[in-house]
């Protein structure tokens, strides 16, 4: 059954590392970890600018900017290693500030909302829980073809949701995040909380940028949200 929406109303579709959890920088260092047990030494500043995408794509375009030999990768072994490393550090996971309030507000305001994550289905639904965040619409990547920066899942959170994704805005912390917004004609709102600056999130497509969650609600007003 679709989402009943008052007019004007859009739903909203959330990232989850960065944008409503603290959990970016555990990602870089579980990769690292990784990377070094393949004997792979890439600087964790390289792999910062790439959380957000896919396991698969990060490794391979990583790799592929170190060495011009010819190699094959055990990447679903690398992602493996992560999501051990991953798991090991986010024991404690710590909504951004105003997270909870944030999806209070909408919830109370009867504005419907999913989260939509690169993550796998059964990583997300540890970190909510250890987070205390309750979704009643979730889309991972275990769920689509295609990860960010395809659009695939936020088309598929829309879609669960029974919105058109012309009337979602995705709210994300990276150029992944707005670079698949635009690909799926969502309106893309950035959020500086996983370290990508306002003016790369505004190239990438964001139409509005705010410091963490508290921010957001703090202009709710902004995207024509009451």
């Amino acid at each position: 059954m679709a989402t009943q929406l008052q007019p004007g109303d859009p739903a909203i579709l959330f990232d989850l590392d960065g944008t409503l959890i603290d959990t970016v920088y555990e990602h870089v260092l579980a990769w690292s970890a990784a990377l070094r047990r393949a004997n792979i030494s890439i600087a964790n500043c390289e792999i910062h600018r790439r959380i957000g995408m896919s396991g698969g794509s990060l490794v391979r375009q990583l790799v592929r900017e170190q060495t011009t030999k010819h190699r094959a990768f055990p990447v679903a072994q690398l992602e493996q290693w992560h999501d051990t490393a991953f798991a090991k550090a986010t024991r404690e996971v710590r909504p951004l500030p105003g997270a909870e309030r944030l999806l209070r507000h909408l919830s109370q305001n009867r504005l419907p909302w999913a989260i939509a994550t690169t993550g796998g289905r059964q990583q997300a639904r540890r970190l909510l829980r250890t987070a205390k965040i309750s979704p009643k619409i979730l889309a991972t990547g275990d769920d689509v073809e295609k990860a960010k920066p395809s659009p695939d899942v936020f088309l598929r959170a829309a879609q669960r949701l029974g919105v058109p994704i012309e009337n979602c805005i995705v709210v994300g912390d990276s150029v992944w995040d707005m670079l698949a917004a635009g690909r799926s004609k969502a309106l893309a709102v950035g959020i500086l909380a996983g370290g990508y600056s306002q003016e790369e999130l505004e190239r990438s497509g964001a139409f509005r940028v705010y410091a963490n969650p508290a921010d957001r609600l703090q202009h709710i007003e902004d995207l024509g949200i009451s």
